[in-house]
């Protein structure tokens, strides 16, 4: 299969490369300033606000399948526009897209939400992951729309990155304690992305961690598997401390578990384990 990988040069795009890779799928991947260093795939440039260069991208590559993992978080024309039209030229060239989408959609008022839950945003963010999913449901309801949350690795998520300036004093600033996710392991959610596209599947599914866990005792985990002292980092509230946002929201992934054979673990069952060399990035 041909596989077109939008924004791989990404954390998840990277993952997402390296086993499209590792399948024998030939790879054609995107990125925005800088190539990723993974031998085996086309890198190429591109600028989701540029229509035409989209437009290009796709007959040349002409892919049979997409998976769109770009964003900017505060730029509505690539994470709103540019997904709309990365499915407008995969629905021209029939290819099977997945959209990576993201719990920001909701505001956090229900706390569990499954794949049957309608979008209400309270963030630019989120609306224009809102924005994005309710476009491409549209025009093309074959698509699988990938809801995600937390993204955390081996070393290398910048949520792990964090928590490693804060215990050593790089940074000031506290996890909060009641702000919930369900975190996913970036191989897991990238295997399974991989699953939902050589899949039938349409619609969307929710691709998240089992675990729901707060800010602060992900940042805990995260310390304890790289031989950090948890009790360097300090709590507080986002409720109390801000920015504005969702607090509590738990993707509910059961429904998308059940259609595929990689299993979602938790936060508590993969951080449990120290990271051994062998699987630091780089190695």
């Amino acid at each position: 299969m041909t596989v077109l990988i939008i924004g791989g040069s990404g954390f998840l795009g990277g993952e997402l490369t390296r086993q499209a890779i590792a399948a024998g799928h030939t790879v054609t991947a995107t990125f925005g300033t800088r190539a990723g260093a993974l031998p085996g795939a086309e890198w190429r440039r591109l600028d989701l606000r540029r229509p035409e260069a989209i437009t290009s991208l796709f007959e040349e590559v002409r892919p049979t399948v997409v998976i769109n993992t770009a964003y900017r978080r505060s730029d509505w024309a690539t994470t709103a526009d540019g997904a709309i039209r990365v499915a407008m030229a995969a629905l021209d060239q029939g290819a099977r897209l997945v959209q990576v989408s993201s719990d920001t959609v909701f505001s956090g008022d229900r706390v569990h939400y499954d794949e049957d839950s309608l979008p209400d945003p309270v963030t630019p963010y989120g609306a224009a992951k809102a924005a994005a999913e309710t476009a491409i449901r549209l025009l093309d309801p074959t698509a699988a729309i990938a809801r995600t949350s937390l993204i955390i690795g081996d070393g290398g998520s910048v949520h792990e990155s964090l928590v490693h300036d804060l215990v050593t004093g790089r940074r000031d600033g506290a996890l909060f304690t009641d702000d919930v996710r369900c975190p996913v392991h970036v191989g897991d959610l990238a295997a399974a992305l991989l699953e939902l596209a050589f899949s039938d599947y349409g619609g969307v599914c929710h691709v998240a961690g089992s675990d729901a866990v707060s800010r602060y005792e992900l940042g805990t985990l995260i310390a304890r598997r790289d031989g950090l002292d948890p009790c360097a980092l300090t709590t507080g509230k986002r409720a109390e401390m801000g920015p504005p946002g969702p607090l509590d929201v738990r993707l509910e992934s059961g429904r998308t578990q059940s259609r595929i054979s990689t299993v979602l673990r938790g936060a508590r069952e993969f951080l449990a384990a120290p990271v051994s060399k062998k699987d630091e990035p780089g190695r």
